[in-house]
């Protein structure tokens, strides 16, 4: 416990030295509440504090990085209509939802299908992977004709309710919505589910680092 008497030490410190001492003391507790918001911008990326989806107002959950070694993929942002720091609770969460994906590299499509793949095989159960089959396909064939997500490229996953999910390519809608909270919750399992491929995407995305 730290305990000051300005009477005290006004009497023989210099003005400047007290206020020197209250920054250094209070500095750390306004650095905590800097570190409790969203990461913005993050690999050279900015993304927007809220958006209009569905007629709903969307907040940044948390943005990351899909990275290997020094090599950066993409920035990524979670909007929800509730903050949450808890992946459950992103996904059970009602209304509609963005998932974007802002392009560092290139990659091709081929590439981001056999992530999806890996993605919902680790991190949903195999009866629910035979159920998604039909619309998992649905998808690869959305990604496939595309040849190459490029640099600078956006991709936005949307989620809205009594559709589905709907792929945004550049502000392009590729495709049907593909049906089911289900879905896209396995997709946004990829992400922020129990066995991702980068545990610091997911915790940036869930708002937790």
């Amino acid at each position: 416990m730290i305990s000051l008497s300005f009477s005290s030490m006004s009497r023989g410190w210099p003005l400047s030295r007290l206020r020197f001492l209250l920054v250094s003391l209070l500095l750390p507790l306004a650095l905590a509440g800097v570190a409790a918001e969203v990461h913005n911008p993050i690999g050279g990326v900015r993304f927007d504090p809220s958006v209009q989806l569905a007629g709903q107002v969307l907040q940044l959950n948390g943005t990351g990085l899909r990275a290997r070694f020094w090599i950066k993929a993409y920035a990524a942002g979670l909007y929800l209509g509730q903050r949450v720091q808890d992946a459950d609770a992103a996904l059970t969460q009602p209304g509609a939802k963005r998932l974007q994906l802002r392009m560092l590299l290139p990659v091709p499509a081929a590439e981001f299908v056999k992530a999806l793949h890996l993605g919902v095989a680790r991190n949903n159960p195999p009866a629910l992977q035979a159920s998604l089959a039909e619309r998992v396909a649905v998808f690869d064939a959305m990604l496939t004709p595309l040849g190459e997500v490029r640099k600078g490229d956006t991709v936005n996953l949307d989620f809205l309710p009594g559709r589905g999910l709907l792929f945004f390519h550049n502000g392009r809608l590729l495709g049907p919505a593909i049906a089911g909270d289900e879905f896209y919750n396995a997709v946004l399992r990829v992400f922020v589910g129990e066995h991702v491929s980068d545990e610091g995407l997911r915790a940036g995305l869930l708002g937790q680092s």
